[in-house]
């Protein structure tokens, strides 16, 4: 039996990649003592990395496939196949930014400023792309950690990853411009790729992962309402392409379900119900595969 060895991201993807792989169907259970966690699919074998590794191991074919970002595989320039994009972060579902960002009263105020300046950062090889790519000279220095507090005192701007700028807002820094925009990307080794089991396995896992993702923030709306009034509650409601209508057992009466955005819900009711629509019921949906 082929088995597919698939790298979980370790750090700040890995509680929320542990979650989507469960809503998709694949319970994963960690231990604090090991970096094997167990998962309840004999036809694969999971490993944690961390996120910065993962394409270097997926590329050496230590491992199989992996879910990393984008940014990482940029970074590492790793020679992978990236099979699709999963577009789900730390904090929410989007994309991420590496932004350039100086103190608030810098005297920097476009990429040109920088020259023979310092920058710190953790993605090194991207920022110096950037800088290339506007022809000036500043020397980057790699970044262990906490980033946000090194400018002014130890650089003149820094490179950052952000979900939301409140943590670059919260330590008085000022956005320059976007380095790069990345999302979390599900990567395959190319020899696994062309194994028909692997490859069979790697899209199967992605689609139902895609499906979780499109899920987390929609519910389905399920509601009864007679057929005169049927015009006045489809005009209420969006949809994810056009409400389900059914026969019930009164021909007077249909049957109407649909998917909506979860937080339009709470506008929505109370417009059907003065509608006409009667027994209305909220659910939760897993997945939605399109």
């Amino acid at each position: 039996m082929s088995v597919l060895r698939l790298g979980i991201p370790k750090g700040s993807l890995q509680d929320a990649t542990v979650d989507l792989l469960a809503r998709a169907g694949w319970k994963v259970t960690l231990s604090s003592r090991s970096y094997v966690p167990a998962i309840d699919d004999p036809e694969m074998d999971c490993l944690l990395v961390r996120a910065q590794e993962m394409a270097r191991y997926v590329e050496s074919g230590a491992l199989d496939a992996g879910i990393t970002g984008h940014d990482w595989v940029e970074e590492t320039r790793a020679d992978v196949l990236e099979l699709a994009e999963l577009i789900y972060a730390k904090q929410r579902l989007a994309r991420v930014k590496w932004v350039l960002a100086v103190p608030e009263d810098s005297a920097i105020h476009e990429p040109r400023d920088l020259e023979g300046k310092v920058i710190a950062t953790e993605v090194v090889g991207i920022t110096e792309k950037y800088l290339a790519r506007h022809g000036v000279k500043a020397r980057v220095e790699f970044s262990w950690g906490a980033t946000e507090v090194k400018a002014p005192e130890l650089a003149d701007a820094i490179v950052e990853v952000t979900e939301t700028g409140s943590s670059l807002r919260a330590n008085h820094l000022r956005i320059l411009d976007t380095v790069l925009e990345s999302s979390t990307v599900f990567i395959m080794n190319r020899k696994s790729a062309d194994d028909p089991a692997k490859r069979e396995k790697a899209e199967s896992l992605v689609l139902m992962l895609q499906g979780a993702i499109a899920a987390a923030t929609k519910v389905g709306l399920m509601l009864n309402v007679r057929r005169e009034n049927l015009a006045g509650v489809l005009q209420v409601l969006p949809a994810l392409k056009n409400p389900t209508i059914s026969e019930l057992s009164d021909a007077n009466w249909v049957a109407v379900n649909t998917i909506v955005e979860e937080a339009v819900v709470r506008q929505i009711l109370p417009k059907l119900k003065a509608a006409k629509a009667q027994g209305i019921v909220e659910y939760p949906l897993n997945k939605i595969v399109l």
